[in-house]
């Protein structure tokens, strides 16, 4: 196989880009590509378009195009996404981090920075990520109280993640660890199965990005190589934010937040269940692209507290 030149290249991505007008493959995939394949920074595709790909790079990036036009995402060839300025370590195990869900870490971190101070009061607060996945929330959150002093004390909180999946556990204490929070305690649990009984651990904070595509979504369909499981659910794509809404009033301390992103076309289904639930100043808050995507909510005083 012969060798070319990135101009060479640049042209042949632009054929594929042509070719993919209609197609779900990103232009900047393939541009993003072959920065990985070379090593080199973005400005190399102007400055340097005399470099000539070894026999072995071209061979790479040709196979890694490939594979993506077969459906395979970009994070998972390079095996890293970033995601609140950070980097996170991401395969097939874990769904890739994506820039709405920062919408969720925003609300939060301003929910977090506008509770009062309660002066004298050692006890620690606790968050709650369920279904963590890559960790990309509980270790953005996480990173961020701790890095911009959040919550009056960076080391007032205590942040629990928790998933099902042990291989997905495993990707998420590697990001802690290269991220500098390597102090998140990780819980294999579907929900809060494994959580202490009720009263005995209560949070502050939970959040979730649980899975919420109908099953019978055919967008579904195009998504072959994130795991299903982590992405759709029954009744709708109902069930899973149903049963963490439901069960949320049992783990939350009085006046605690609960934040979970859902579809854009699950809005007032999601505020319904929240308010069935007996949780107070209920909204939802619209992604970049103006589409419903994180619901909030406070717990009431009740029976639970």
């Amino acid at each position: 196989m012969t060798a070319s030149t990135i101009r060479q290249i640049k042209k042949h991505i632009q054929q594929l880009t042509n070719e993919a007008a209609n197609s779900n493959l990103p232009p900047f995939w393939l541009t993003d590509w072959l920065l990985y394949v070379i090593d080199k920074p973005a400005i190399a595709l102007i400055t340097d378009e005399g470099y000539q790909l070894t026999d072995s790079e071209f061979e790479q990036f040709n196979a890694g195009v490939t594979k993506m036009q077969q459906g395979m995402p970009l994070a998972y060839l390079t095996g890293q996404q970033e995601f609140w300025s950070l980097k996170f370590r991401v395969n097939e195990h874990t769904l890739i981090p994506r820039p709405d869900t920062e919408v969720l870490i925003e609300q939060v971190l301003v929910w977090i920075a506008t509770q009062p101070n309660h002066a004298g009061n050692n006890q620690p607060k606790r968050l709650l990520d369920l279904g963590t996945g890559s960790g990309c929330i509980a270790i953005s959150l996480a990173h961020e109280i701790k890095a911009k002093n959040i919550g009056h004390t960076s080391d007032s909180w205590q942040v629990t993640a928790v998933d099902l999946s042990l291989e997905a556990l495993k990707v998420a204490k590697h990001n802690a660890v290269i991220n500098d929070v390597a102090d998140i305690e990780f819980i294999q649990s579907s929900w809060y199965d494994e959580l202490p009984s009720h009263g005995e651990l209560l949070f502050d904070v939970i959040v979730s990005n649980p899975p919420y595509i109908d099953e019978e979504d055919e967008h579904l369909a195009r998504l072959v190589a994130e795991p299903i499981s982590a992405l759709s659910a029954p009744n709708h794509g109902l069930a899973d934010i149903e049963h963490i809404v439901g069960q949320a009033p049992k783990y939350l301390r009085v006046g605690g937040l609960l934040a979970i992103e859902h579809g854009v076309d699950q809005g007032d289904a999601v505020r319904k269940l929240f308010v069935d639930s007996d949780f107070e100043s209920v909204r939802t808050v619209q992604d970049y692209g103006g589409n419903d995507r994180v619901t909030l909510g406070q717990i009431k005083s009740s029976d639970f507290c």
